[in-house]
Formats: C-alpha cells, structure tokens, sequence
C-alpha cells in the first residue's frame, strides 16, 4: 500500500501541474512588461501621422459620436494634442492633467504614485489620452434634446471657463453654455484626493416652453490591451447595472458582437478596465438610465461603454440638476471599498476582479496586507502568511504526517502481506485494510498535505496577479518586483555572462531554491518501488523548476518557505513517532554506486 500512497501522491501532483498549466497558461514574463510594452507602443505610435478623422454618431440610442479633434495635421506628441485644445487643468496629490474644454471631455489623467517600470524616474501612467492620439481614451458627459431644447452640450461643445481656474480636491471648476433657446447649462467639476470626479449638471430653462432632455454618459477607448483577458483575470467592458448585476464582456466578444445591451437599471455603474486601471462612470440614481456596451468600426473602431438616462423636464424659468460619478484612477483595494461605502456604489468592488474563489482570495489579500502594514515588506508579509497557513491547518497535517510516519513503521508488514498473498490481490486488500483499522492508518492521508496547497497556492497567485498593492512591491537583494519573475538566470551565472538568456532557459535562483527544497521533501520518504513512479518523484523538482521560474517572484518565495516549513514539521513529526527520517538515507543512496544487474 506504500505504493498506492505514493501513486495517489503522484495523482495529486499531476492534477496541481495540469490545474497550473490550465489556470495560469500565459507567458508571464510579457505580462510582466505589458504595461512598459503599452505604454511604449503607445508613445511610439504617438509620433507617427493619424489618419483618423470624425468619428461618425453611435448608431441606435442617440448617444452622439465623438470627435477625435480639430481638423488639420495630426499632432507629432502627446504634448502637442494637449496643447492643441483650450483646457482647465488637474492637480490633486494622486493625479495630474486636464480637462478638454471641447467637450467638457476628461482626456488627460496622468498617475502620480505609478509608473511605467520599477523605476522612479520612468515616465508615470498616463491613463487618459486625447482622442487624437491612436492610444486615445477619455470620459465624456453630455446632453441629447430635442428640436424645442436647440442645441445642446455634446461632443464638439465649448464650454466657458476661468482661464486661471485648477481643479483641486479644495477648488471645485464651473463650465458654463448657453444655447439659443434660452438654455443655460452649468457644469461643476470637483476631485477627491485619489481618483473620483463628481460632474454636477445644472439645467436651466430661460426659454418660454418646457424642454425635454436626456443626460449620458460614455467612456471610449480607441486601442486596447496587447493581452486582454486571460485565465485568471479579466479585462475590456464592464459594469453592475440592473437585476442581472455583474456584466463582463470581452475585447474579442464586444468585436464580435457588437453590442450588448441589458437592461435598465436604477442604480450601478460602467466603465472599462485593465488589469490595475479602470475608468468607470456612476450615474445618477435620479433617473433610470439604459447601459450600453458596444463596438463601432465605421469611420475609426473604438469600443464604448455608455448610458443615457430616462428624459427630464425642466419647466420655463425652472433648474434641474443631474450628477454623475467618474473613477479614473488605480484599482487600489482600500479605495475601491471605500467609495463603495461612502458613496453607497452597488458592487464597486467588483471592478476588482476577485474571480469565483473571491472567498479565499479576498481574506489571503487581507491577511497580506495587514502584514505587510505590520512589517513594512510585502515579502515578509507572504513569508508571514505562510506560517499563519500552516499553523492554521497544522491539525489536519499532523495527523497526515503521522499517519505517513505509522504507515512506515508497518512497512514490513505491508511487503510480507504483498508476499504472501501475491497471486490474490482480492485478499492483499483485506488484508491490507485490516492492517490499516488495527494500525489506525489512513493511507490517504500523505495527499492531504499536498492537496492543501492548491487553492492556498492559486489565491495567492491571484492576489499576486491582480492587486495593485503587489505591483512594484520590492523583497530582499534582487528581487525588486514580487509581481513579475525573478530576473536572474542560470544560464548565464545570474548576470556575470554578457547575454540574456532565452525565456525557456531563465531559471532564477529563487526557482533554484523552490527546486531544492521540493527536492528535499520528497526525499523524505523512502523510494518508491516502482520504476514509472520512482522515475516521476525524480523528474518533479526539476519540471516544477522550470515551471515556477516564469511565474511571480513571490509565488516562488511562497512555495520555496512552504516546502521548508513542511520538511521541517514532517521531521519533528517523525521523530516523536518513532520513524526512520530517510531523508540522509535517500541522498546517500544516490551516490553509491549502482551493483550491475546479475547475467
């Protein structure tokens, strides 16, 4: 039965391995430089000459077209689309920028505290841009009316504004337009000190007839992410609108689709999001609004999420104010739950995306992150849970390490019972279960410790992928980022060889370190018998070597700690129960010369 322990353990393990390649099946050494690759794609593409024009009106829910700027030549920068238009400038400690008085547009938010690389000097995030531009992305609100209403704000609007106002979280910024119908519109813009707008609308109807108008509201994004989507995270169109709640649609879906269209909603919001960053619109709970998420190629593809609330009416000489929330800004945990709460947004923390395990990985994230507050270093935060994790399922393992520690003592008996019943493998059974009920032994217990890892291991990876708190976050020596791999390799002595190593071949020393100690645990136990089964315990450090060493640094750490608190708990365990550690015994062996087989 040693052997069937063994093959259930090697069953465990070829399920981790195929549970890794399906979940995390992606090149993370290109997720860990897509946001430079982005960033830089964009920039590069920011010089050459655009071809785009006007973008035509958004067919079907009259929500107006956008235009992608003034006509004549494209600009050659980034900075000369800004300069290009009349702005009113942003300045708040988490953000910098403008706002496109064409429009009354938010087009320009630049990051602060992120930037492109690990780098403090790198360029920060830019995660607004000019429609002009092939990476442009912006927020736009506005107004659909009727003949009785004339004109009203839009796309090609301008607004009026202090040419000296700044938008600060304390210095709210008042745009006005007039129509000629009588309609005065005044816009009110303020900032929090992270990434919130609040874009308050005020109608008034100077006119003699009451007017009719609907208030909506977009976000357009003109490129999209080199890897959008994947396994384990989810980027492109979302939104929680209605009864349906939760909607996520997909780059390639929306391309192909079109449109998706759900239904009304009293409440919620929509946007589109990346992997750190999101840029989502609240609408006014004052009026039922439809969403929309959408795909247009004619004239210049571009993807849009959109609402238009239900028509109000504003009597002769009567006001109404509308008010909508935009977030631009980093998916910061803290902050996403708290405008939740304070601003009472249905599910914002879905923006978020926890996946379907969100109830292991929101507490591992919280658990790390109280740490990390505690010891200064997302690092040991990792190395700290890691204990807790184990001291939490300590009882479980114990009684699994003990069980293996008892199946080793009966191991004599289980080879004379093989023996004696080898040609009735009905009866080596029973027997086998006998001995089991009198030595109180669960041969599947030595799964127990392994299968354990699985969902521990996937909601850390998780936390690791996905929360912005881990991006950039440094450990120890040379690991500067615990989200993307270790950037040393073997192959050529970990820097001190002048070239860069192919991605197949880039094995770090903390891959070195996870390999070693995985290699020691299973050592810990006596050989398997079985060739196929020996050939597989031999071969698995070295394949989850390779395996690991494109994955985060942290994950790595994690695994490396993991195996080394298991070898140690496993040895104590032994000991008190009076089995042979074969740990030395087992490395000894494999240096002892083989006898050559009898002729």
């Amino acid at each position: 039965m040693e052997n069937n322990r063994n093959f259930l353990i090697t069953i465990a393990l070829s399920v981790l391995i195929l549970t890794l390649w399906q979940v995390f099946y992606m090149n993370p050494r290109v997720e860990r430089e897509r946001e430079t690759a982005r960033i830089e794609a964009q920039r590069q593409e920011a010089q050459k000459p655009s071809t785009a024009g006007e973008v035509p009106a958004s067919p079907q829910g009259g929500v107006p077209g956008s235009s992608t700027g003034t006509a004549g030549a494209a600009p050659e920068s980034r900075e000369q689309a800004l300069a290009a238009e009349q702005r009113v400038k942003i300045d708040t400690p988490s953000i910098s920028g403008s706002i496109n008085l064409v429009g009354a547009r938010l087009d320009d938010v630049l990051l602060k505290d992120y930037h492109v690389t690990v780098d403090k000097n790198s360029p920060n995030i830019d995660l607004l841009n000019p429609s002009v531009l092939p990476s442009g992305y912006y927020a736009e609100i506005g107004f659909v009316g009727n003949a009785e209403s004339g004109s009203v704000p839009g796309p090609d609007t301008v607004w009026t504004a202090d040419p000296n106002a700044v938008l600060t979280p304390t210095s709210p910024v008042t745009l006005t337009y007039t129509n000629d119908k009588g309609l005065t519109f005044k816009r009110t813009i303020s900032v929090d000190n992270k990434y919130m707008f609040k874009v308050s609308d005020t109608v008034s109807n100077g006119g003699q007839a009451p007017v009719s108008l609907s208030n909506y509201g977009r976000v357009i994004r003109f490129d999209k992410p080199h890897v959008a989507s994947t396994y384990v995270l989810f980027e492109g169109l979302i939104g929680v609108t209605g009864e349906e709640g939760l909607h996520e649609v997909k780059y390639a879906q929306i391309e192909k689709d079109k449109q998706v269209v759900p239904g009304k909603s009293n409440d919620g919001w929509l946007g589109i999001t990346d992997k750190y960053w999101a840029v989502a619109m609240v609408p006014s709970s004052k009026q039922p609004f439809q969403p929309r998420f959408s795909y247009f190629d004619d004239g210049r593809a571009r993807f849009q999420s959109d609402f238009m609330t239900d028509p109000m009416t504003v009597a002769p000489g009567q006001s109404d104010t509308i008010e909508t929330l935009i977030f631009s800004g980093a998916k910061e945990v803290a902050t996403i739950n708290a405008y939740e709460k304070d601003l009472n947004i249905r599910q914002f923390d879905l923006l978020i995306d926890w996946g379907w395990f969100y109830f292991i990985t929101k507490p591992m994230f919280w658990l790390i992150d109280n740490l990390y507050k505690l010891l200064g270093n997302f690092g040991l935060a990792i190395l700290a849970t890691t204990v807790l994790v184990k001291a939490l399922f300590f009882p479980l393992a114990n009684k699994s390490y003990a069980s293996m520690a008892n199946m080793k003592k009966v191991q004599p008996k289980m080879l004379e019972i093989r023996e004696k019943y080898a040609d009735d493998k009905m009866k080596q059974q029973q027997a086998m279960m006998e001995l089991y009920k009198t030595e109180k032994i669960n041969p599947l217990a030595g799964c127990w410790p392994v299968l354990i890892q699985i969902p521990v291991f996937f909601a850390l990876y998780k936390v690791l992928y996905i929360t912005i708190e881990m991006r950039h976050a440094p450990f120890f020596g040379w690991i500067h980022d615990l989200a993307a791999p270790d950037p040393t390799s073997l192959f050529n002595l970990f820097g001190l060889l002048p070239f860069v190593a192919p991605d197949f071949l880039h094995i770090g020393v903390w891959p070195i370190i996870m390999g070693i100690t995985m290699f020691l645990q299973m050592r810990m136990n006596p050989t398997p018998p079985d060739p196929t089964q020996a050939m597989i315990f031999t071969w698995m450090p070295i394949i989850f070597t390779f395996m690991l060493a494109s994955f985060p640094a942290g994950l790595v750490i994690y695994w490396a700690w993991n195996n080394t608190l298991s070898i140690t708990q496993q040895a104590v365990i032994m000991k008190r129960q009076g089995a042979k550690i074969e740990l030395w015994g087992n490395l000894a062996s494999m240096f002892k010369k083989k006898p050559k087989p009898a002729e």
